[in-house]
């Protein structure tokens, strides 16, 4: 039976993106300086402001200003088109983490920072155990900002996004149906030229010609127009993304982002150890698909479930795959941390382009058990 799935991606350059990487760049200015920071900070991008806030409990002192200013220089944002990185204004409203949630959540106690439901997927589809369409769509938006970084193809604006429809037949992957990509570009640029750099530097470099054939569909700025982008074209948010951030549809999400929070906060933790766990069941050959849940409960260190789902995939019973996830692994959030080493300034690394699709990450790493 054939079905169709897609996905998207967008580049560092997207304005919910922009937030994710000043809220992740301002976590990591925290770790750096004390690895016991408490942070749970977000972003709003818009007409040429941005506001920060948020709970942030450190011993360290922090320029967030210039840290926010930094981030926006990176992804390349300057200018009258979109938001300028020396000129935007920066509204920083940051108070201290509740007392009554620090009851249950400090390291004597050792609980989770909030109630929730985290959820970890991996496929055998590709060597990186996730699917297809995912990859293809990140490698699209990556490879969209590396051209435009190095002006491999000229006069092209950080926002962007791409989309791509992959054909199953029987549950497998065949086929790639449908690629549309999305980006800005400066007024004078021609869309016919644009469409076939995009073509030959994008498309050409990051799909494997044997998943392209002549029915494929491929959208470029299909509008006709993209010049205004950015928080200028768009307000943007932390944690708008999560759908990109994960699975891209293919797995459920609890609903919790990452950006901008530390370990402590299972949202982000536990949704890297689910991943992890999922993958090694995968890896392992216990299953070609599995889905994993685990749900907390504030101030509380166990989770209060574990439900895994293979997709009538698994060689060994359900209930044995449980009993060796028991086994092997500290599901408390402290034990989380020290098993993944979750205290260090990488969270800025994660903010782009999926956050486990990137192989030296402690969460992606292949384990026996």
């Amino acid at each position: 039976m054939k079905r169709y799935f897609t996905v998207e991606s967008v580049t560092e350059g997207h304005p919910d993106k922009l937030c994710d990487y000043i809220s992740d760049s301002i976590l990591d200015a925290y770790l750096k300086k004390d690895s016991l920071s408490r942070v749970g900070c977000e972003v709003v991008a818009g007409k040429n402001t941005i506001f920060v806030t948020g709970e942030i409990t450190s011993k360290a002192t922090i320029d967030i200003e210039k840290e926010v200013r930094k981030a926006i220089k990176e992804i390349g944002y300057f200018g009258d088109t979109d938001i300028d990185y020396k000129k935007c204004e920066v509204i920083i409203n940051i108070s201290k983490q509740s007392p009554d949630i620090a009851l249950g959540t400090n390291d004597e106690v050792g609980g989770a920072g909030d109630q929730g439901i985290m959820f970890g997927y991996a496929t055998d589809e590709t060597n990186s155990y996730l699917p297809l369409g995912l990859v293809i769509a990140h490698s699209l938006a990556k490879r969209l900002a590396e051209v435009r970084k190095k002006d491999i193809i000229k006069n092209l604006g950080p926002d962007g996004k791409t989309e791509v429809t992959i054909e199953y037949d029987n549950d497998k992957p065949i086929r790639v149906d449908t690629i549309l990509i999305s980006t800005q570009t400066s007024e004078d640029k021609d869309l016919e030229t644009l469409k076939q750099e995009i073509k030959q530097e994008v498309i050409d470099k990051e799909i494997p010609l044997d998943l392209i054939d002549e029915e494929t569909k491929i959208l470029v700025n299909p509008t006709g127009r993209f010049v205004i982008g950015g928080p200028l074209g768009d307000s943007g948010l932390t944690g708008r993304k999560i759908i990109v951030d994960t699975y891209g549809g293919y797995a459920r999400h609890g609903g919790g982002a990452f950006s901008g929070k530390d370990p402590t906060k299972v949202d982000r933790s536990a949704a890297y150890m689910a991943r992890h766990i999922a993958k090694n069941i995968v890896a392992n050959g216990y299953a070609k698909k599995c889905e994993i849940e685990l749900s907390y409960a504030i101030g509380i260190k166990e989770p209060i479930s574990i439900y895994v789902e293979t997709f009538n995939t698994n060689t060994i019973p359900v209930e044995e795959i449980i009993e060796k996830i028991k086994n092997k692994f500290d599901l408390t959030p402290l034990g989380i941390i020290n098993y993944l080493d979750l205290r260090k300034p990488i969270y800025k690394k994660t903010t782009n382009y999926g956050h486990f699709t990137k192989s030296d990450l402690s969460w992606e790493k292949i384990i026996k058990f």
